[in-house]
């Protein structure tokens, strides 16, 4: 539906086009008028107009009024943008501070901890009457079952004291993780989270990325928890 800014443009023998932005800040396709052709087009109206039939000052004003309100938003998304963008971003330092911390991510690798054991969460994607976490060696042969019973959606925490299922010690790892969660024998989404240690962080890429044994590299937006 035309606007009467496009009507003005009309009765000028202007059609107003969208072209490719000619700038590197952008890759959209953007109007080719700015405030400046708005001002020369009002202008050149008024200097054209029809003396017998001038255009209407209620008309010019509102065109007017359109224009500055479409700019300002213009300019105001820019800005909400370069703050979001900002407050998105992490510093150096903020990246720094993860070394030598344990961090809660999706993962099927853990180590064990100086006291034994690990300990562990499952993301369910919906209500389970029955969870199960398998912990296996690095050879993939199971070392402990454990029933954690029926969850709603949501996470499950648990924690195994690094015993086997004889009571021997299973030593330090590094162990394999692995879940099963049903809802009356039907399969139920479910991720496993294991605790990792942080060795490196990196920022290249600009948001900081996490480099965790036995599971990789992984971004902080990816971190549930900090310990």
């Amino acid at each position: 539906m035309a606007t009467s800014f496009d009507s003005t443009l009309n009765s000028l023998g202007i059609k107003r086009t969208t072209t490719s932005a000619a700038t590197t800040t952008t890759t959209s396709n953007s109007s080719s008028l700015n405030q400046n052709d708005f001002l020369k087009l009002m202008t050149a109206q008024m200097q054209n107009q029809d003396p017998f039939n001038p255009v209407d000052n209620t008309q010019m004003v509102a065109q007017m009024a359109q224009f500055s309100s479409l700019a300002g938003i213009s300019e105001m998304n820019t800005t909400m943008k370069a703050i979001s963008d900002k407050l998105g971003a992490t510093s150096a330092s903020d990246a720094m501070a993860y070394v030598g911390k344990t961090v809660l991510t999706e993962g099927s690798t853990a180590y064990g901890r100086n006291t034994g054991g690990i300990a562990g969460s499952v993301e369910l994607g919906d209500a389970a009457t029955s969870v199960n976490v398998t912990i296996s060696d690095a050879n993939g042969v199971a070392i402990k079952t454990m029933q954690l019973g029926a969850h709603a959606k949501g996470t499950v925490g648990y924690d195994w004291d690094g015993k086997d299922s004889t009571g021997a010690d299973a030593g330090a790892g590094p162990f394999k993780v692995s879940i099963d969660a049903q809802n009356g024998g039907a399969s139920v989404a479910a991720a496993s989270l294991v605790w990792a240690p942080v060795q490196s962080v990196s920022t290249t890429t600009g948001s900081a990325i996490l480099t965790l044994p036995g599971i990789g590299e992984v971004p902080v937006s990816a971190v549930r928890q900090i310990g």
